[in-house]
């Protein structure tokens, strides 16, 4: 799957279910059923962990890491009035090493 990405048009923009689907039929040579379901599975056991509270990381590829964020207070940027944000838990993502050189590459 190294060089699936390759497949795509480069003004297509964003990556989907069934481009990955798509790229799983085509490599592994499943039936598109199966490789949406295997893209399916794989999609629901990393939110089932994210929403059980544990990071998910997948190597060579990057982490993706829970951060609680504490109550702080934000400003209305057109009248100025200082509002409450309440406190709650974001997802971010980080890069691994590798990922992020290519990226840099441009491939």
């Amino acid at each position: 799957m190294a060089d699936a990405g390759t497949m795509r048009r480069i003004d297509a923009g964003t990556l989907t279910r069934a481009d990955l689907a798509d790229v799983v039929h085509r490599e592994m040579g499943l039936s598109r059923a199966e490789s949406a379901g295997i893209v399916e599975r794989i999609l629901h056991h990393m939110c089932a962990a994210l929403s059980d509270g544990e990071n998910v990381k997948i190597s060579g590829f990057g982490s993706f890491i829970l951060r609680d964020k504490g109550e702080r207070v934000g400003r209305n940027p057109k009248t100025g009035v200082e509002v409450p944000i309440a406190p709650r838990r974001v997802l971010t993502f980080r890069a691994s090493q590798m990922t992020r050189e290519r990226i840099a590459k441009g491939a």
